[in-house]
């Protein structure tokens, strides 16, 4: 029951932090380090994907080595590729399961368990959210529903972010190319 009720407080906290911030940046970190801490777990990853390299992109994470971060490019084609269209895969063993594209490098981390959930917008997948366990976890209904909540407002977040990121940069460009004098002799 205290998991569940840190979730809620959890999914309260950030959805009230993602309506007043529009840094998507700022955003990704927060869904981290809350769903590490409200879950208790080893640790947090948001990626996103590149349409160009098809590799997913580290945007924030909470409780992970830099060496682990940084361990090797994460093929979005051969990383756990079938949460980002299929939904959420759990796998309870990262040693032996072939989905995992570094299990060595996990197990020296000292991660178990992942829990992998596709973010979606728009009906596209554009990253995944990891969590990390450093104990064999078999992940509930609830914890799985908690997660793709999260990675749900985490991809409405990034959305709004982009979008108030392009109207800023549109108005700045029209401020730019407004003439003022146009402006007094039109009136």
């Amino acid at each position: 029951m205290k998991k569940q009720l840190l979730s809620y407080d959890t999914l309260l906290r950030v959805t009230q932090s993602i309506s007043h911030s529009r840094d998507p940046e700022e955003v990704v970190l927060m869904t981290a380090e809350s769903i590490t801490r409200a879950l208790e777990v080893k640790g947090c990853a948001v990626f996103l994907i590149n349409r160009n390299t098809n590799e997913l992109e580290l945007a924030a994470s909470f409780g992970l080595s830099e060496e682990y971060l940084h361990k090797g490019p994460v093929s979005a084609l051969r990383s756990i590729t079938r949460s980002l269209n299929d939904g959420p895969i759990a796998i309870y063993d990262v040693a032996d399961d072939p989905r995992i594209q570094y299990p060595k490098e996990a197990q020296k981390e000292g991660i178990a368990s992942i829990l992998s959930v596709p973010i979606v917008t728009a009906g596209r997948p554009i990253g995944a959210l990891r969590v990390y366990t450093a104990e064999p976890w078999e992940f509930t209904l609830n914890d799985v529903n908690f997660v793709q909540a999260m990675a749900t407002i985490t991809g409405m977040a990034i959305e709004m972010g982009r979008q108030y990121k392009g109207l800023k940069d549109s108005i700045e460009i029209l401020k730019t190319l407004r003439d003022p004098k146009a402006l007094k002799s039109g009136s």
